[in-house]
């Protein structure tokens, strides 16, 4: 075990009208132990102990299941190592003497509540815009019964693991909610339950997204490559697919 001398250069703002301003505070004899969400709560304590306003962020579960501690560290949602949240980053991936600038996410449609904590109920809006699968399912043995093929029984189970955190928006450059919105649509579309909703589904979802400020996806993969569940970014295709098709059958009904 060693411990680290950081200097922390750490996005300052009272809320969403202010402009805001990056602050500079020393992080010292911090353990290459702690985790990186501990790192701020030791930094705090002290700003504390000196009378000054601590770093307002979010966190919760700070088991990588909530997805609400969504920073950016270095220029990278969640940091550089790839499948983890910043509550499973550990000070070890760091140097003594390191400069770690720390921001929030970065999007129109993510209003800044305070310093590091950022809106996302815009994603919250879209999920609700989705509806829910009124198919009557009976009992769980019923439900089970019903055949699903291995392929999309697992593609299902593996968009499902979104956490809607929204690192893959914070990583575009267009701020798009594409692969938060293709997984969240998949993980019910490829299921025989979700079939009866699917295009409702599919087309309130894309148009829900487009409502709340979300830009385009020029599929370029930053959204994948920073993911911490490792979502596929295949699922944009589909979700292409089925709105493309979903459009066709409305226009035509």
């Amino acid at each position: 075990m060693a411990n680290l001398n950081l200097t922390l250069k750490v996005w300052r703002q009272l809320n969403a009208e202010d402009h805001g301003r990056i602050e500079t505070y020393e992080a010292r004899d911090i353990s290459d132990e702690a985790s990186f969400l501990e790192m701020l709560d030791i930094v705090n304590e002290r700003i504390l102990e000196d009378g000054g306003e601590p770093i307002h962020f979010d966190h919760d579960c700070r088991e990588g299941i909530c997805g609400m501690c969504s920073l950016t560290i270095n220029g990278i949602p969640h940091g550089k190592d790839r499948g983890i949240t910043v509550c499973q980053l550990h000070m070890r991936t760091f140097k003594d003497g390191d400069i770690i600038w720390i921001e929030p996410f970065r999007s129109r449609a993510f209003p800044i509540l305070r310093d590091l904590m950022v809106d996302r109920t815009a994603l919250d809006r879209i999920v609700a815009a989705g509806g829910y699968i009124d198919i009557r399912t009976g009992a769980a043995q019923d439900a089970n019964n019903l055949p699903v093929e291995k392929d999309k029984a697992e593609a299902a189970f593996e968009a499902a693991a979104c956490i809607g955190c929204g690192a893959c928006v914070a990583s575009c450059k267009n701020s798009s909610a594409m692969l938060f919105v293709s997984a969240k649509a998949a993980h019910l579309n490829y299921l025989p339950q979700g079939a009866p909703e699917k295009q409702k589904r599919t087309l309130s979802m894309v148009r829900q997204m487009d409502e709340e400020g979300f830009g385009n996806c020029t599929n370029q993969y930053e959204c994948e490559a920073v993911c911490p569940k490792e979502i596929s970014a295949d699922n944009i295709a589909k979700l292409n697919r089925d709105y493309a098709l979903s459009s066709i059958k409305e226009a035509v009904s």
